[in-house]
């Protein structure tokens, strides 16, 4: 599925980023209120520079040199202090924000999650949690202030020039400002809209690919297929390197662009404050003044020209983040419901699709009970790992029931659903830890005679014992200091040690060797008395312990003699 485009406006967007201020608002209209003042004080500098030309040519002003020197180096300080608390304010507001975005985009991921993941674009994610977040700093730390501060500062300078010098010069000074501060960046933003979404998109195929590439690298050497990946990662970078050049250079283009405009209205306010100089309509202390102030006044809405070629992938980074937080599940969890102690699993007319249109499971009607062994096969695809998911309600069922003791999924608590159903994948994944820590993610409190009872039902207790530190032997990143085989027995000992009464296996010997796939059967018909396993493979071979098989063909499901 292709990545949506920018599907909100910039204003939208904007609003939505706006609007998870909260309680940090008052903050943000601090940052505002001091950089207002910076940028009039600073403006100060300049106009009481022009107030003392004004003064020498013969303009009636009451004030002396030394007070207006001291006030322009008054000025100058407090520009100093007010724009260090303005930096300070939106820093603090951004930094604030952006644990605060990481915190709602990890609720959302676990609100999500598990069917979230399933789209299999970890990379993008990752890219969202890091990258787009990162870029959102921007929008707060420079987006918000600068465009308030701009409106604030145009219009005290246009009521400062239309009250000491013209309103004709006020008015060249407001069009200057809306043209610059406004009609400039809403063209530039709809030229720069398009390559920054696609950049944003691009980055983060880019990060998905980089990823996998590295997670990989193992099945890459041992293809010899180095050199042709490193060709396609050389591909794709030039790729984006290519997309940020485009945007650079519109950027850029833009600038030159704003500053061209900013210099043609400085000579238009000269030009107006000559004729009304030479009309005697103002004196020439004033038009001096106003047009220094108009000069001095342009630093706000030229900050506001230069948003738009940051704002281009703020609003993608802002619009994606805002899709995840407010993206709905695919299922809700269930609360206040009935509590399950499993004794059996009875399906009837069970159907479900991806799509809506496209159902991948078809009427299906099996059953399982306590201590039996019940086998599902067909070919890769067919929707048995799917069925599996959806006993425990990772998605929605589209018709027909899953009862557990003839309760309904959709009427069993789901912390009580997950207490007694569990799944094994086919992969297993270990954490960088102790082998005791990776087990107690099946149960935090258990003791270390729990975890070994465990593994010694999974047949997996000696091998660890043959470890260096034994149950603290480090397992390494992904488990790598152990076979795939040794790994997917340390995850049936996961299952074991949960205390879960229906245990879904997933294809849990389709990557080991003959050895272990002979131990991890004979470990699950030793323990079968307890629990109830559900068993998916397409290796017929697997079976053979069971006590019912199931065949999935073309979304359909028939029990097959054993």
């Amino acid at each position: 599925m292709k990545d949506k485009p920018l599907r909100r406006s910039g204003i939208k967007v904007m609003a939505g980023l706006i609007a998870l201020l909260g309680s940090l608002a008052y903050i943000m209209i601090l940052a505002v209120f001091n950089g207002s003042l910076g940028f009039i004080s600073a403006m100060g500098v300049t106009v009481l520079g022009a107030v003392g030309v004004a003064k020498a040519l013969g303009e009636n002003i009451a004030m002396s040199y030394g007070l207006i020197i001291g006030l322009a180096v008054g000025c100058g300080v407090l520009r100093g202090l007010l724009r260090y608390f303005e930096q300070y304010s939106n820093h603090f507001i951004a930094f604030k924000l952006l644990a605060t975005l990481r915190d709602k985009i990890f609720k959302a991921l676990r609100r999500l999650c598990p069917a979230k993941l399933e789209s299999k674009k970890k990379g993008s994610i990752i890219a969202m949690i890091t990258s787009d977040i990162e870029t959102l700093e921007v929008f707060y730390a420079h987006t918000v202030s600068p465009i308030c501060i701009a409106v604030l500062v145009s219009l005290a300078a246009a009521v400062f020039v239309g009250i000491v010098a013209s309103p004709y010069l006020a008015l060249v000074a407001v069009v200057g400002y809306l043209t610059i501060g406004i009609a400039l960046p809403l063209i530039s933003s709809k030229l720069l809209k398009r390559g920054g979404v696609e950049y944003r998109r691009s980055f983060s195929l880019f990060n998905a690919y980089f990823m996998d590439s590295i997670k990989g690298i193992k099945d890459i050497i041992y293809h010899n297929a180095g050199e042709e990946r490193k060709k396609q990662v050389d591909r794709k970078s030039d790729e984006l390197l290519d997309l940020a050049y485009g945007m650079k250079k519109n950027i850029v283009n833009a600038s030159a662009v704003t500053e061209l405009a900013v210099s043609l209205f400085i000579i238009i306010s000269l030009f107006v404050g000559v004729v009304l100089y030479t009309q005697d309509m103002i004196s020439i202390g004033a038009m001096i003044v106003a047009v220094v102030a108009i000069f001095g006044s342009f630093g706000p809405v030229i900050a506001i020209s230069a948003l738009p070629g940051n704002l281009t992938q703020t609003f993608a980074s802002g619009d994606r983040v805002l899709d995840l937080i407010e993206e709905q599940p695919a299922v809700l969890p269930i609360e206040n419901a009935k509590d399950m102690h499993f004794s059996s699993l009875e399906i009837k007319d069970l159907t479900f699709g991806y799509d809506k249109n496209i159902a991948v499971l078809k009427d299906i009607d099996m059953c399982a009970r306590k201590g039996e062994i019940v086998g599902i096969v067909g070919e890769s695809g067919c929707g048995k790992s799917t069925l599996l998911k959806l006993l425990l309600r990772f998605w929605q069922k589209d018709g027909g029931s899953i009862e557990y003791g003839g309760e309904d999924i959709e009427h069993i608590n789901t912390r009580s659903l997950l207490k007694n159903v569990t799944m094994v994948s086919q992969s297993t994944y270990l954490f960088d830890d102790t082998v005791e820590e990776n087990l107690r993610l099946a149960k935090p409190d258990a003791t270390i005679e729990e975890m070994q009872d465990a593994c010694k039902k999974a047949s997996v207790h000696d091998l660890i014992m043959s470890l260096p530190n034994g149950y603290h032997s480090k397992v390494g990143l992904s488990g790598d200091n152990l076979s795939a085989g040794e790994k997917q027995r340390i995850g049936l000992a996961r299952a074991f040690l949960s205390g879960s009464k229906l245990i879904l296996l997933d294809e849990p010997t389709s990557n080991v060797d003959s050895i272990n796939e002979g131990i991890i059967l004979r470990s699950l018909a030793e323990h079968r008395k307890d629990n109830c396993i559900i068993l998916v493979s397409h290796r017929l071979s697997t079976m053979a312990i069971a006590d019912r098989v199931y065949t999935i063909k073309d979304g359909r499901i028939r029990e097959s003699k054993n």
